[in-house]
Formats: structure tokens, C-alpha cells, sequence
């Protein structure tokens, strides 16, 4: 567990005030008798880098933390919540997902389920419906799915425009998105549009001009999908460039279906995070670990797939920062449910079940360069997941189990 891009980016995320000699105004609220609690502080609790606080307490003054430490030294609020013996983490920080969609990829799923291969292509289903669809019907839909992610814990999370791919579509996708999410990205890039099948080149103008200038306005991202059957190295380096000309920050699909150049170049270009990493070389592997790009991987495609699973052994052994994420999408991985991930990075991936809660709150959290959320220490945004179990293991211990019985975002109890 890699903890170096947040701790660069934010040298007071572990040194604010943690004991009980902190202010604290009464009109707090505090929440004890917390069976664990992840801070993800490894400078608290018992030193690692979940920075577990073993019969814990945190108070929550408006939308921020303001003291964690042992239940029985917490310092005195007008409001006191008693978590009965649960176990306390940040709110999953989901940092890669396609929200704004319509239709869904049934026949497809079925169809792989009984023999085909996934290709990218089958993404042109998902624009047709998607260009069918009125704005209503867009954000109705984006609305339903963050519903159901906030339900299963995730307080913060991240979605793309791609499946539009014209000007006037991928624009109202993204502003569709920047009403609900700050982590709004401009994926204009997800396949050549079907209207531009027999000359890419001309996607690639358009994509880089007039459809980034009325994209930009939405988005803090710029993604594009480098894979055979998408985008090749020079197309996405050319994508990525004329993004951040505009002020959008890169992230990569990378190396999903196929060994290419995708993670190399998202280390190159400083991309945030490379997604995917299911085909690694050594001089892929070598290229994370070296640079600030952080490894997302999305055991929902996977599974969804019956593709080969990433090696996140091979890359936390390397010193790389991992996320993990949901990749929530119509075709490929059709589900909002952080815990699920976490319990099949278990599972199938190497991760230890510390690594995977880790990656799936803080290392979400590094993917997108943040620092006040992913973490529950002074000073840190009060999102908040309460497990109905003793101990964040019991995620991959009892997967399939809606253990999550509260969330909070913000300081308020929204679940």
C-alpha cells in the first residue's frame, strides 16, 4: 500500500490535531463506541496504513472531522450517536465510471456469457441509446445509479461523458454530470464515433477542437480509451495534449484487452491514474511504480468479462499506488457496488483485505488528487460508511452481504 501521492500532495493530512486537547465546539456531534475505525492515518491507532483506532470515536463539526481517538476520551458535543460495536471508514471514493447512459447491454451480456469475447465495438449500442435520449431521461437514469452507490457507501465518486461522441451529446452528458459531481470527465475518446467510422482522423480533429471547446467548460478530466479497436498511442497523445492545453487533467484506459502503450503514457503525461492494468510489462509495472500515476483496477469488468484478472500483487510488491474502482457501465461492468470490488480484489486479485479497503477509499481518493476525502482524520470531509459488522474485513469475509448500515457525506447522515 503506496501511500506517497497523498501524503505528497497534502504534507498536513498527517499532522493535523488528533487528541483531546483539540477544540471542539459542543454543537458537534460525536459518534462512539466504534467497534474499528479506518482513519487511513498510519500515524494513529495501531500504525498501519489503515490507521485502525480500535474502540473509537470521531466528531463531526459540519461538513468536516474535527477529532478522532478512543471512545472513552472523546470530548464532550451536545450530539452523541452510538455506533453499537461497528466498524467506522471513509466513504468509498469510486474514481472511475460511466453514469450517463441509456439503455442497457442485455443481449450482449448474454451472448458473452455464453461464448463471445468482449470487444470494445460494443459500445456503439450504448451511443445510439444514449443520443435517443432526452435530458430528462439522462439524468434520471445518472440519478437512480448514484442513489444505489451512495446506499452501498460511496460518498464520492467519479463518471464520463463517451457515450455520446458527437459534439452536442458529449457536451450535455458533461453538463448533465457537473450537476451531481465536481469529478466530471470528458471522454469524448471512448471509441471513434460510428458517423466517423472510415476516417478516425477526422474523429480525432473533432474531438481535440470543436467538441473539447464545448466540453471543457463541464469537466476537471480528460480521458481517452487507448486500446486496439479504439485509440493508438499518437491518437491519444494528441487527445490528452490539446486537453490539457484547456485545463483538464489527464486519465488513461489503459492496457485493458491488450499489452500497448497506455500506462507508459499516462506516466508520461502525469495522468492522475491509468484504469484498468489488466496487461502489464515490467517496464509498465516499473514506469507506475517511478511516477505519480496511480494504478486503478476494476474487478467489475473482469468479472463481467471472464477476462484475465489484474496482478495487484505484482503491483503493490512494486511500490505502486493502487485504487480500486467500480468501472460501473452498461456493458462491461454493470455494477455500483464498491464492496463487491473489494471483495473480488480479495479474491481473485492477491490484494490482502486491508490493501483492497485502503484502495478503495484512499487510493480512490489519490486517483483523483484529493486529499480531503478517503481519510478520517482532522480536517478531512466527514464522509462516513458504518459496516453492520466489527471490522472492515467482513466486506470480503461476507461478500454479497449488504452490510452497510449508514453513510454519511458531508457531516450529514444521508443513509
Amino acid at each position: 500500500m503506496n501511500t506517497g501521492p497523498a501524503a505528497r500532495n497534502n504534507p498536513a493530512a498527517t499532522s493535523a490535531p488528533t487528541s483531546a486537547n483539540s477544540t471542539v465546539a459542543t454543537a458537534a456531534t460525536a459518534i462512539v463506541n466504534i467497534a474499528s475505525l479506518v482513519t487511513n492515518d498510519p500515524s494513529l491507532g495501531d500504525g498501519s496504513p489503515l490507521g485502525l483506532i480500535q474502540d473509537a470515536a470521531v466528531v463531526i463539526e459540519g461538513d468536516r472531522v474535527v477529532w478522532v481517538g478512543g471512545s472513552s476520551k472523546a470530548p464532550a458535543t451536545d450530539n452523541r450517536i452510538d455506533a453499537g460495536g461497528r466498524a467506522v471508514l471513509p466513504g468509498f471514493v469510486d474514481s472511475h465510471s460511466h453514469l450517463v447512459f441509456a439503455g442497457d447491454r442485455t443481449a450482449e451480456f448474454n451472448a458473452r456469457m455464453s461464448g463471445q469475447a468482449y470487444r470494445a465495438g460494443g459500445i456503439r449500442t450504448t451511443v445510439a441509446a444514449t443520443r435517443a435520449a432526452s435530458d430528462a431521461d439522462l439524468e434520471r437514469n445518472l440519478t437512480r445509479y448514484l442513489d444505489e452507490a451512495l446506499r452501498q457507501g460511496t460518498t464520492t465518486f467519479e463518471t464520463k461523458s463517451g457515450y455520446g461522441l458527437t459534439v452536442e451529446d458529449e457536451a450535455r452528458s458533461l453538463r448533465i454530470a457537473a450537476a451531481h459531481t465536481d469529478e466530471v470527465t470528458y471522454l469524448g475518446a471512448h471509441i471513434v464515433s460510428p458517423d466517423h467510422a472510415d476516417d478516425p482522423a477526422a474523429y480525432v480533429e473533432l474531438v481535440t477542437g470543436e467538441m473539447l471547446d464545448a466540453c471543457a467548460p463541464y469537466a476537471r478530466w480528460i480521458d481517452v480509451f487507448c486500446e486496439k479497436g479504439a485509440f493508438d498511442g499518437d491518437q491519444a497523445r494528441a487527445i490528452l495534449t490539446a486537453g490539457r492545453a484547456k485545463g483538464l487533467h489527464p486519465r488513461v484506459h489503459a492496457n485493458q484487452l491488450s499489452y500497448g502503450p497506455g500506462v507508459q503514457l499516462a506516466v508520461e503525461l502525469d495522468a492522475a491514474s491509468a484504469d484498468h492494468c489488466t496487461h502489464l510489462t515490467d517496464a509498465d509495472v516499473d514506469a507506475l511504480a517511478s511516477g505519480g500515476t496511480v494504478a486503478t483496477l476494476l474487478p467489475g469488468a473482469e468479472f463481467s468479462t471472464r477476462a484475465r484478472w489484474p496482478d495487484a500483487r505484482r503491483l503493490l510488491d512494486a511500490g505502486v499506488t493502487v485504487a480500486l474502482s467500480t468501472d460501473c457501465n452498461p456493458g462491461s461492468s454493470f455494477t455500483s457496488s464498491v464492496p463487491f470490488c473489494v471483495a473480488l480484489a480479495v479474491r481473485d486479485m492477491g490484494m490482502t483485505p486491508d490493501e483492497a479497503v485502503w484502495s478503495a477509499t484512499a487510493g480512490g481518493a489519490a486517483a483523483l488528487r484529493r486529499t480531503d476525502i478517503g481519510r478520517l482524520t482532522p480536517g478531512a470531509r466527514a464522509d462516513l460508511t458504518v459496516l453492520d459488522a466489527p471490522s472492515p474485513v467482513h466486506l470480503a469475509y461476507r461478500p454479497g452481504v449488504p452490510l452497510v448500515t449508514q453513510v454519511w457525506r458531508a457531516g450529514k447522515r444521508v443513509v
